[in-house]
């Protein structure tokens, strides 16, 4: 566009020839859209700006046109369906063991290999042997953060989806747990239900 700005400003005659030649041209094709430029359109007017002037509306309206019907030519866009994950390998990591073994049993009779860690040791020690498919993962381990245990997960495997399981849920854990990656965040006391929704 700074071609025709410098053009036009040389005077009438320039813009005539512009005019009959190019401008036209421009405005049909879609080059010059409202808005975009001015030009000296003589006597007392001055300058200008194209859309304003009724000879050269018809064009406006004709790229206005012809960009509809483009639009309505497309064809929509195919919807590319997402594979759903397989989740066959899960991880458990809870300092209380009852909640291990009661999860354990519950995902094992629906046919999930399940391992058990009650420690950040044993997890890491346990992701560093096998990366799962889905970790339910307690933030209050007794030898650590769990925060941690969820970056070294992600960042030895972005694509295993770790569950947080948590009896504290502040709005700032949740929200530092969605940041470093994880899928959901499980208050707790939860359902053998919750647990399996956040599966599917």
């Amino acid at each position: 566009m700074a071609e025709i700005k410098y053009d036009v400003r040389r005077g009438a005659d320039i813009y005539r020839a512009i005019y009959e030649s190019r401008l036209q041209g421009w405005i049909s094709t879609g080059k010059i859209k409202q808005g975009e430029v001015i030009v000296w359109r003589g006597g007392l007017s001055g300058w200008r700006r194209p859309e304003e002037l009724d000879e050269l509306k018809p064009f406006f309206e004709k790229w206005e046109r012809l960009r509809l019907r483009r639009v309505k030519r497309r064809k929509p866009e195919k919807q590319i369906m997402l594979r759903k994950k397989v989740i066959k390998d899960i991880l458990i990591v809870d300092n209380e063991k009852d909640i291990c073994l009661l999860l354990s049993e519950a995902l094992s009779d629906r046919k999930y290999n399940v391992a058990i860690a009650n420690t950040k040791k044993d997890a890491l020690s346990s992701i560093r042997r096998k990366i799962p498919d889905l970790v339910f993962l307690d933030l209050k381990l007794s030898d650590g953060d769990g925060m941690k245990v969820l970056s070294k997960i992600k960042k030895k495997n972005p694509k295993t989806t770790v569950n947080i399981i948590s009896a504290y849920g502040s709005d700032e854990r949740k929200e530092e747990a969605k940041n470093k990656g994880a899928y959901v965040f499980i208050d707790k006391p939860f359902t053998e239900k919750e647990i399996l929704r956040s599966i599917k």
